[in-house]
């Protein structure tokens, strides 16, 4: 096959770009672009996109014996994912922009531009596995091998189409330390290279100083459920549900207990906080459903909110259909869910759907 890899510059890209080689595939190395700075510099696990990630890529593209190019998906990436976590944010949601890069970068801008230049596949470092299955030969998409390092979470987005046109090959690796021995073994300047972390374009790590300085002020009050007031607030884009410091609020609880946000409400600017128990539900409401195979009310999933999180069990009630939502009766309470995530639905190591999250039941 002609197989497009995705270079970003990590350890991760270089080694599947190098396994897709050994596999035989016709290979050509892209590093994407994303930051609209073109000489932004890298701080040691932080940043995106910097001029070091690009010399990186494209030394280990030389390495492994490729062509090499560098692609600007700035604009794309601003349009589609920066803008996207700023409305979010703005909407008292709570956004996974990592989803919404590999769904609308990696997986459908990258994805298209392969496929008019005669490219049969992307190949990613991701960690995740893809199997055919069954008499049609349906991909399946599943979890690395590798769990701690796990992305199916963030990928089930993309869908089976996208699938269909995809590469893993580190789905089958046990360890980082083992990926970053086969780099060495290959001569792979990048294999000490330490992993980036944190949302990669705010390279400072500081979240809430990025929505402030991008969606301004706007004062409101800090609630508690009876819509007692507080304290004050600088904007509601700065909380998330669950959340429990930098409140703002001006006393303790009246027994003593932590409190954490429970609900934020863009329109009337209050943000509501309450106790640990405000925070529990047993039924997610989502809608926005992609699935990977048909699935009927009466299935039994493991339904999972957050990339790293654990998968819950619980049964799906109802399917889009109409103005329906998908909805999972979940068997135990689940804390801290928050309109805006992702929800993604297992059964086993196979992701079944992806879908987001619009309310607690």
């Amino acid at each position: 096959m002609k197989v497009l890899a995705a270079m970003s510059g990590g350890v991760d890209s270089a080694v599947a770009a190098a396994r897709a080689v050994e596999a035989g595939h016709d290979v050509v190395g892209v590093h994407m672009a994303l930051s609209a700075s073109s000489d932004q510099r890298r701080t040691g696990s932080r940043g995106c996109c910097t001029v070091e990630d690009a010399q990186d890529a494209r030394r280990a593209a030389e390495r492994i014996g490729i062509p090499f190019y560098v692609w600007d998906l700035a604009g794309d990436f601003h349009d589609l994912v920066v803008e996207d976590f700023l409305s979010e944010y703005a909407a008292g949601r709570t956004p996974n922009p990592c989803v919404r890069c590999n769904e609308r970068i990696k997986f459908a801008s990258l994805l298209e531009r392969a496929t008019v230049l005669g490219f049969d596949a992307v190949c990613t470092g991701h960690y995740a596995s893809l199997r055919t299955e069954g008499p049609d030969g349906a991909i399946s998409l599943h979890r690395s091998r590798y769990l701690a390092k796990d992305q199916s979470y963030v990928l089930a987005v993309m869908g089976p189409e996208a699938a269909a046109r995809s590469l893993f090959p580190l789905g089958d690796m046990e360890s980082k330390d083992a990926v970053r021995a086969e780099a060495r073994e290959r001569k792979l300047g990048v294999s000490t290279k330490p992993d980036s972390y944190d949302i990669c374009f705010i390279a400072d790590g500081d979240t809430r100083g990025f929505l402030e300085r991008h969606l301004g002020e706007a004062p409101g009050e800090v609630v508690d459920a009876d819509g007692q007031v507080l304290g004050t607030h600088r904007g509601t884009h700065g909380f998330t549900i669950g959340q429990r410091r930098g409140l703002g609020i001006e006393r303790p609880a009246p027994d003593g207990a932590p409190r954490y946000v429970v609900d934020i409400d863009p329109g009337t600017r209050q943000v509501v906080i309450g106790a640990a128990a405000l925070l529990s539900t047993r039924e997610l409401v989502a809608t926005d459903l992609v699935s990977f195979e048909p699935i009927e009310p009466g299935r039994r999933v493991h339904a999972q909110i957050r990339a790293h999180g654990e998968a819950v069990p619980g049964i799906v009630t109802a399917i889009p259909d109409g103005e329906e939502l998908l909805r999972v009766q979940l068997d135990v309470p689940l804390r801290g869910v928050a309109p805006g995530q992702t929800l993604v639905l297992y059964d086993g190591d196979r992701v079944l759907a992806s879908a987001t999250l619009e309310r607690r039941a």
